[in-house]
């Protein structure tokens, strides 16, 4: 079985036995989740300031997250899909019979239809709708071509044949208890040198790798399910105040105070994310881009595309609000079954 934990006193309900699942997997709060589903290594499923609900036959690959959006919208998925490796579901609705490749990320208020398929590493923007029986790719996600007889049922197998390889050739490693002043998810993994402020977070799956080198998170700074960040040759300083979504990677870089990553986003070596900056679900940086202050930032490679006004800024402000919250609660229930 997954970590299960509750969330404001609800536990996750399970309609079946799991078929299996990997170490560190987490099962929490309001999850309704069908019978025969497979969680491989660090996969994710946390449903606190929303419900999640489920279908029969669900696969998730290694490092991959569902999540909803704090008090404004669940999470759906109906039967028999199957989502790959570090792929976040984030929030929307998915109907059945559906594949979500690797490195995917599903938007807020997306709709994905009965019958697709989703390329490896495309975005699915906010809002958006996948109509049935096409596959897609891209970010933002748009049709390729319609389909072909057996492909969804043979990329769902192979992402299913998938997450049981990772739960056989798992390996045990384990997160440093979280002290009196911030919260370290027991599923987590930090090595090295790891130095985090007051009220800082470290949340469930996340692989923290400072090497020879070290991380540095600052107050209030949450680092969300199923990130990865690791020095390779430099060091991660992260400011305060500052959000880092799900699934984001991030390698020897500076981001400063009051800014947000957002989910999936990917930070090359030498970024630069200076104060008050908003990076977009997705996007990714080149080695030593420097992200200037009081914009937004998305595309491959990462570009302007607005400008931080007061209800983005505020809506950051709201993020850690939440999440210094959720740190609290799940301290307390982590401590309390220790």
């Amino acid at each position: 079985m997954p970590l299960i934990l509750p969330y404001e006193g609800v536990s996750p309900k399970i309609n079946g036995e799991p078929r299996a699942s990997g170490r560190h997997a987490s099962l929490i709060g309001r999850a309704e989740i069908g019978a025969r589903f497979t969680m491989a290594p660090r996969a994710v499923i946390r449903a606190d300031g929303h419900f999640v609900r489920i279908g029969d036959d669900f696969s998730i690959g290694v490092g991959s997250t569902v999540h909803i959006a704090h008090g404004v919208l669940p999470t759906i998925v109906g039967h028999r899909v199957a989502v790959g490796d570090n792929a976040c579901v984030h929030a929307c609705t998915v109907g059945d019979d559906c594949v979500i490749g690797h490195g995917v990320v599903v938007l807020d208020g997306s709709v994905v239809d009965d019958d697709v398929v989703i390329e490896d590493g495309a975005t699915v923007f906010p809002r958006g709708r996948l109509e049935s029986g096409y596959l897609y790719g891209g970010s933002p996600a748009k049709p390729i071509r319609k389909l072909t007889e057996g492909e969804r049922e043979i990329r769902s197998l192979q992402l299913r044949e998938a997450a049981a390889r990772a739960i056989v050739k798992e390996q045990a490693d384990a997160a440093p208890p979280s002290s009196h002043e911030n919260f370290v998810a027991s599923t987590a993994n930090l090595r090295g040198r790891v130095e985090m402020a007051e009220r800082s977070s470290v949340f469930f799956s996340c692989v923290l790798d400072a090497k020879d080198g070290e991380i540095s998170i600052g107050h209030a700074t949450n680092i969300q399910d199923n990130t990865l960040i690791e020095c390779t040759g430099g060091k991660v300083v992260i400011g305060t105040d500052t959000t880092i979504g799900h699934n984001v990677t991030i390698r020897d870089s500076v981001i400063g105070n009051r800014s947000l990553v957002g989910i999936g986003a990917s930070l090359s070596p030498g970024t630069v994310v200076e104060d008050d900056v908003l990076v977009a679900a997705g996007a990714t940086t080149t080695p030593g881009q420097r992200l200037m202050s009081g914009s937004v930032w998305g595309g491959r490679p990462a570009r302007p595309i607005g400008v931080l006004d007061e209800a983005k800024r505020q809506m950051m402000q709201e993020i850690i609000g939440h999440y210094c919250q959720y740190a609290e609660t799940y301290k307390s229930i982590e401590d309390s079954a220790s």
